[in-house]
């Protein structure tokens, strides 16, 4: 599996369990260590756990509410845990990530592909959907951004 790849896998699992738990602050970094040891022995580079754990629990209210508007016949608490924190991870790198790190289509593959791994047999579907909305509604803001700036 590559690296970045486990990575991510260790982050929706330990997302996972924190927000099972409560998403209680002070348990996080334990989680995430006890997943890194279990998970990712010989993890060349934990940083990136550490950048998209760090990331995703810095901006998830905002996350919450791009899921919300993309998915609003799906309220955030009736998501399935998995599917809701796929889509924080996938999200985070769509919208925060450096897009020469982590080009859009990439960040979105990754989220199915983690959907599929973990989550139910419309996993892969439900986070294509939502995480596919949240793309054309980036383009389409970003080329109006372009339109403004060439009037």
């Amino acid at each position: 599996m590559a690296s970045r790849h486990l990575s991510r896998s260790i982050v929706m699992q330990s997302l996972y369990e924190w927000d099972f738990g409560g998403r209680k602050p002070e348990s996080l970094k334990a989680v995430v260590e006890r997943n890194l040891q279990e998970f990712g022995p010989g993890l060349e580079d934990e940083s990136f756990v550490w950048q998209l754990i760090n990331g995703v629990v810095k901006n998830i209210a905002k996350i919450d509410k791009i899921i919300e508007k993309a998915a609003p016949e799906w309220p955030i608490n009736q998501i399935t845990i998995v599917d809701r924190n796929v889509l924080r991870i996938g999200l985070y790198e769509l919208i925060y990530a450096d897009k020469k790190e982590v080009p859009f289509k990439v960040a979105i593959n990754e989220a199915i592909e983690l959907a599929k791994a973990f989550g139910g047999d419309s996993s892969g579907k439900f986070i294509n959907g939502v995480l596919g909305t949240v793309y054309k509604q980036m383009e389409e803001s970003s080329g109006k951004e372009d339109n403004n700036k060439e009037k």
